[in-house]
């Protein structure tokens, strides 16, 4: 990641999209650890190795969540535990690195047709839908997006509801940042 980060000398957006999802009944706290270890801690190495490169751009920072982040899965609790930790991670990133003029983002999305989510039947968006909505947001400045039919119905929701305004209050708690 160093070797990586080191290479690059100018970034204008990273998207932090790595996950694994292994479903499980909680019985077993590796299986917790390994979601955690990869889906939020995975998540902050990237940014912190990139955050050099992404202030002095003030560029933003895309974290790929999922609506399981607001409301658990059942069949897979580690990988809902681990994404609403990304989620709030992903909030105290936003306030915290405001003031260096980075943006963050949370896409929030629902199933799409990746290989995660192959033997489910569900109604799945083809991936180019759910990265043009991704896209899309990003260029509108949403700070949360919902890039796919199954999240879009959860957008309203979300912007105008408790944790977003909470998120809103507590991040006016951050000092700002000597110029």
């Amino acid at each position: 990641m160093a070797r990586a980060a080191g290479a690059i000398r100018s970034l204008d957006v990273l998207i932090n999209n790595a996950g694994i999802a292994i479903y499980d009944d909680l019985g077993d706290p590796e299986i917790i650890e390994q979601h955690l270890a990869v889906n939020l801690f995975g998540t902050l190495k990237v940014t912190r190795a990139f955050l050099p490169q992404l202030a002095r751009a003030e560029g933003a920072i895309v974290n790929n969540l999922s609506l399981a982040a607001i409301a658990s899965l059942p069949m897979i609790p580690a990988y809902s535990i681990s994404k609403a930790a990304s989620s709030n991670m992903t909030q105290s990133m936003r306030a915290l690195l405001k003031g260096q003029g980075v943006t963050v983002h949370g896409v929030f999305l629902g199933p799409i047709d990746t290989d995660m989510n192959r033997g489910l039947e569900i109604p799945k968006a083809p991936v180019a839908v759910a990265a043009q909505g991704i896209f899309d947001g990003l260029e509108k400045g949403e700070e949360d997006i919902f890039p796919d039919p199954a999240s879009l119905s959860a957008a309203e929701g979300w912007r105008a509801g408790i944790t977003k305004g909470l998120e809103k209050e507590f991040a006016a708690f951050v000092p700002p940042v000597a110029s």
